[in-house]
């Protein structure tokens, strides 16, 4: 399976991409794509496969890595920051920089703007999710929110996320109608619709154009990496960056 390209109405300079666990040189239980060095893969498997996939997208420049915390910082990578920041988002107005997350069932968020001179990328958990990650990568565009576009990528799938009721209401306090996204499952307990949960959340903030969704890494164990499925593995990268503008186009 390639890598997933999104099918959102970006700039022409957008560059976008979500991959699967596909193509890799990991042994399981990471087989085979595994992009994160914190999992417990050797690291000349995780090298190798990050070698691969800047190879397979063609990208200018490694990815920006974060040390995800499931908070709501946002790093601005034109800043240059040091290291591996404690972040849970990240945004750029360069081209040739790279904007990426890791995921195996939260929810990666892929943003830029209509005019195609900013980007950002978040990992949205539930916790934060609920906390605001995706308002603040919103605060952090130069344009207004309903300048941007967002695509959600892939994530576990409204059945498979069961939660208890703390999780409901730290989502349904801040907005009612969160509770459309939640069907009860057994006492206690809840089936959450992320996506639902984070298309909410961006209208709250005044984005409305989100793409994407409807993909399951709980279920579709043959290609996506699932951390609630299997408590050892890999995770996927989802990424996006500027390429240099074309001076006829300006």
């Amino acid at each position: 399976m390639p890598p997933i390209i999104p099918h959102w109405p970006a700039p022409a300079r957008v560059r976008a991409a979500a991959s699967t666990r596909h193509g890799g040189v990991s042994p399981p239980p990471f087989d085979s794509l595994n992009l994160a060095g914190h999992v417990g893969d050797r690291a000349e498997h995780v090298a190798a496969n990050r070698r691969r996939l800047g190879e397979a997208l063609g990208l200018p420049a490694d990815p920006h890595w974060l040390s995800q915390v499931h908070g709501t910082t946002v790093v601005d990578l034109d800043s240059g920051p040091d290291g591996l920041p404690e972040a849970d988002a990240s945004t750029t107005r360069r081209a040739n920089t790279v904007c990426a997350v890791l995921t195996a069932d939260c929810l990666p968020v892929l943003f830029c703007d209509r005019a195609g001179r900013q980007v950002a990328a978040a990992h949205a958990g539930w916790r934060g999710l609920a906390a605001g990650v995706l308002e603040a990568t919103v605060a952090a565009f130069d344009a207004p929110p309903g300048e941007l576009l967002a695509w959600l990528g892939p994530a576990i799938g409204p059945r498979a996320f069961e939660v208890g009721e703390a999780v409901r209401q730290a989502f349904c306090v801040v907005d009612p109608t969160a509770t459309e996204a939640f069907v009860a499952s057994r006492p206690g307990h809840w089936r959450a619709d992320i996506y639902a949960l984070a298309r909410q959340r961006l209208a709250r903030a005044g984005l409305t154009r989100v793409y994407g969704g409807g993909r399951c890494t709980f279920s579709e164990a043959g290609d996506f990496y699932s951390f609630r499925r299997a408590a050892e593995t890999g995770r996927m990268a989802s990424l996006i960056w500027l390429e240099e503008s074309d001076p006829k186009a300006l």
